[in-house]
């Protein structure tokens, strides 16, 4: 099993929105006043326009600015010239997700007096957020969280291995409190995310290791299941131990099986 599905020991209360001992008593935040979206990319020409249509639909069920930025690591394909004209685009070649990320964010260029008002979010290129999703992220923000941690839905087990789907319900905590980390689901307030460093140079695991580090700083974290996010279940995923990896664990991984 991947990391996606290891609740930390001391992260166990069935409540949401979990805060550590007299963090009610800190000043509540300024509403959230615009979001910045970051989409890591590397050759998803296949999957790419999905995710911008939907989240295109996400980014006008808001009333304030959203920025949306298409990080495009390594590609050699046509992901490049499905950008379209309004979303920023920004090419690096660092072939990792959590640079990408990282970089990402920092090209914002969010000013310190916005960090507190600004939320960023994130998520894949083979996924497809709800239209409410940055409805449900702002809610999260604006109701005391620094940070959203959400679910994801699987969008098939077509040539899986028969069982699969079965094992995966069995498996999968959709309630609020579950202990799940998906970078196709994840939001920060600006403000936090910068005080705990922001996301590492990692290629594996780079959501597990911010969040674990957002949990060390004793930040407000909303586990939630409101607004899951479609997410694809190809067997080749572009990360080590990400969303294709666990699945293929789950799965047995057995070339040839009947699929379910």
């Amino acid at each position: 099993m991947t990391p996606l599905f290891v609740r930390p020991p001391d992260d166990r209360a069935p409540a949401a929105l979990s805060r550590p001992p007299g963090e009610q008593t800190r000043p509540p935040h300024p509403p959230v006043e615009r979001v910045v979206v970051v989409i890591p990319v590397h050759n998803e020409a296949e999957r790419l326009p999905s995710c911008l249509d939907a989240l295109a639909a996400a980014a006008t069920a808001v009333p304030i600015p959203v920025e949306t930025i298409v990080v495009l690591d390594a590609c050699d394909d046509d992901s490049a010239l499905l950008v379209r004209p309004h979303l920023s685009a920004l090419a690096v070649d660092v072939r990792c997700v959590g640079a990408a990320r990282r970089a990402g964010f920092a090209s914002a260029g969010t000013a310190a007096a916005e960090l507190d008002t600004t939320w960023f979010a994130t998520t894949d290129a083979d996924s497809t957020v709800p239209r409410d999703w940055l409805v449900g992220h702002v809610a999260a923000a604006d109701a005391g969280a620094d940070a959203y941690v959400g679910t994801v839905t699987p969008d098939g087990f077509d040539g899986w291995p028969a069982g699969t789907d079965e094992r995966y319900r069995r498996e999968y905590d959709a309630s609020p409190g579950h202990g799940h980390v998906h970078g196709a689901n994840l939001g920060v307030r600006a403000s936090t995310y910068r005080a705990v460093g922001g996301f590492a140079e990692l290629d594996a695991d780079e959501d597990v290791d911010l969040v674990d580090r957002l949990r060390a700083a004793g930040a407000a974290i909303e586990r939630g299941a409101r607004v899951p996010v479609r997410t694809s279940t190809r067997r080749a995923g572009r990360t080590r131990h990400g969303f294709a990896s666990y699945l293929r664990d789950l799965a047995g991984d057995r070339p040839g099986e009947a699929a379910g």
